[in-house]
């Protein structure tokens, strides 16, 4: 894969790949042009005690103008009056109450597709926060480039509490890739490498590119930024931090990835993809190509997480089941599961049995190789966001 266009924050736009670059210093608020127009709509369901540093969080962004719209989906736990303070302190927020429960996709496409008006777009989460400069760093990028349809940057995990920790604000850089030279690193991987509130979208490619999709109820996510590099290029900030996500035991997601071995969210990647290729209309280069690439990918997964789960002690006969057999669906039947190399991984492990298979996992050099993996992919997703 060619190598991105890499510059500087605010680099001229003609100045080709450089690796170093200024620190912060996009645009200012100065005069009658107080920066790009910035929509950020804040999903609220029951975090009204976070919604304030969510809220001031985007406020307090510089060099841009923001127009923040907190839409409460029936919390029914006050968080609505929280939000109404807010408006009530700053006429920059809005506040748009649900009397009925709508859900997550719904919630998001009002914000997205019926509300924004602004140069750009963004989804930040009740319990998630920007950093500082967060909001002039991506624009600054798609400001100097009018073809880059999205940015994402790293996000950095947040327990909640306050103050807010530390975030790296200079020195970023800007990585640029085509949206199909984007679009095959994913189809390659079969994983999601954008955190929601560290993305901004170029509002009038969202409203070509179209909203979240109900039927993907987990991976919408996935799908809107897939579908989103078929109308133009991908932008990162490397670097620096571009948001706050909080974590905790009881986030929907993780509860979802957890059960049954992850199952559910490997099906849920999976329709993901399909779908993407279904609406891609021949925006998408060699997309049966690409979408064999990503079954065998995700089916590689599937097989893998019952490997780990003999080396770990933690063998569950049910999980495995399901996860054989979506891998199994995935690629086609038991003859092409022949042909991954993860099939024949697990198939040692199941001869030697889960006892033999725990007690010989240090030694196994797969292992070894497989979590010196994990540690160049996070280290190449910090520098260049693939």
């Amino acid at each position: 894969m060619s190598l991105p266009n890499v510059r500087p924050e605010q680099g001229p736009t003609d100045s080709g790949p450089t690796d170093s670059g200024p620190t912060d210093s996009g645009p200012t608020d100065s005069g009658p042009n107080p920066g790009p127009t910035v929509d950020v709509a804040v999903p609220c369901y029951r975090y009204g005690e976070m919604l304030p540093t969510a809220v001031r969080s985007v406020l307090d962004q510089e060099g841009v103008t923001v127009r923040v719209l907190v839409i409460d989906d029936a919390s029914g736990d006050g968080s609505a009056d929280v939000a109404a303070e807010l408006a009530a302190a700053d006429d920059r927020v809005t506040v748009s109450v649900h009397e009925q429960n709508r859900g997550h996709i719904a919630t998001f496409n009002e914000g997205v597709m019926e509300w924004a008006a602004a140069d750009y777009t963004m989804l930040l989460s009740a319990d998630d926060a920007l950093p500082p400069g967060a909001l002039r760093r991506a624009t600054a990028l798609m400001e100097a480039d009018p073809d880059v349809a999205f940015v994402y940057g790293n996000a950095l995990d947040w327990d909640g509490s306050l103050p807010l920790p530390p975030a790296r604000t200079a020195g970023a850089e800007w990585k640029i890739y085509s949206g199909q030279e984007w679009l095959r690193r994913r189809f390659a991987l079969g994983v999601n490498p954008v955190s929601s509130p560290a993305a901004i979208v170029r509002t009038s490619v969202q409203k070509q590119a179209g909203g979240y999709d109900p039927e993907l109820l987990h991976t919408s996510d996935l799908e809107v930024w897939m579908r989103l590099a078929l109308y133009g290029k991908v932008g990162f900030i490397a670097h620096a931090d571009q948001a706050y996500v909080r974590g905790h035991a009881s986030n929907m997601s993780v509860a979802y990835e957890d059960r049954d071995g992850g199952v559910g969210d490997l099906r849920m990647r999976l329709l993901a993809y399909t779908t993407l290729v279904r609406k891609s209309a021949g925006r998408l280069r060699d997309a049966e190509r690409l979408e064999r690439k990503v079954r065998r990918r995700l089916a590689g997964d599937a097989l893998l997480r019952v490997s780990r789960s003999y080396d770990k002690g933690r063998y569950d006969e049910r999980a495995a089941r399901l996860l054989v057999e979506f891998a199994s669906e995935t690629v086609g039947g038991a003859a092409q599961l022949n042909k991954l190399p993860e099939w024949h991984a697990l198939r040692v492990r199941t001869t030697l049995g889960q006892k033999a298979s725990a007690m010989l996992s240090p030694l196994v050099l797969t292992a070894a190789a497989r979590r010196l993996r994990q540690v160049w992919r996070r280290r190449r997703l910090d520098r260049a966001g693939v």
